[in-house]
């Protein structure tokens, strides 16, 4: 496992949307998937907002590995889950990247119902 360098933290964290694609058994990737991103400190988090049953929610909590493609960053990734006490600072990363777009579509990755859905993206080599 390696870390984000700093420069890739800030494109992909600068980036509006993020594409992410999980590995097949065969160990292949499934067509990619856009979906808002955000920056914590030194993490890269993304959210379902369509609950757990989101198909590509799913195959990536299935498979535990990916590939992300963002702000002209492209990497193979893992799948992890985020430490409960990030939740709050992830709410508002959310809040400060995508307020613009109104309350019901932010509500939607926000607050303690989506909280567990938070996965957090670990660059791989």
């Amino acid at each position: 496992m390696t870390t984000w360098t700093e420069d890739e933290l800030r494109r992909v964290g600068q980036a509006e949307e993020l594409q992410i694609s999980s590995t097949r058994a065969d160990g292949s990737r499934r067509p990619y998937v856009t979906i808002w991103v955000v920056r914590d400190g030194d993490d890269i988090y993304v959210r379902s907002a369509y609950g757990a049953n989101n198909g590509w929610f799913r195959r990536a909590k299935a498979s535990g590995t990916g590939r992300i493609r963002a702000g002209g960053v492209e990497r193979d990734v893992e799948f992890a889950d985020a430490a409960p006490d990030a939740y709050a600072g992830i709410d508002q990363a959310y809040h400060s990247k995508y307020d613009r777009y109104g309350p019901k579509i932010v509500g939607s990755v926000v607050g303690a119902q989506v909280a567990p859905l938070t996965i957090r993206l670990l660059p791989r080599d």
